[in-house]
């Protein structure tokens, strides 16, 4: 089995790839969609396109991890779900979204999970 810090790494890197592509979205969804015109041209905006990339970059490094770690898929999804820690800090870094303590609290606690996730798996 491979180094288990490389799964690690590869999984965490996948989900940032994620959670900027939800930063993408999340950007240029701007409006309501009325008509199939709106969804068509939404589907073709070029930052949309980019995070739909993105998604898709995220899915390779996520198979890749999971694969060198001898399919553990109890390790590797675990530690993808660090997209919730780098959400939150996308969000309020770049978005100047409010968080409340207990979102806080809860982020905490998904990070320490992750890492406790990580060590049992050394």
């Amino acid at each position: 089995m491979t180094d288990i810090y490389l799964v690690i790494f590869i999984t965490v890197c996948a989900a940032f790839v994620a959670s900027l592509a939800q930063l993408l979205f999340k950007r240029n969804l701007g409006r309501e969609l009325g008509s199939f015109r709106e969804v068509v041209a939404l589907v073709r905006n070029k930052y949309i396109v980019v995070g739909e990339l993105g998604y898709l970059a995220s899915l390779v490094m996520y198979l890749y991890g999971l694969k060198l770690s001898g399919e553990q898929l109890s390790l590797v999804y675990p530690t993808f779900a660090s997209t919730f820690i780098f959400v939150i800090v996308i969000s309020v870094l770049f978005l100047k979204e409010r968080v409340g303590p207990l979102r806080v609290l809860g982020t905490l606690l998904v990070f320490a999970g992750i890492v406790i996730i990580a060590v049992s798996g050394v």
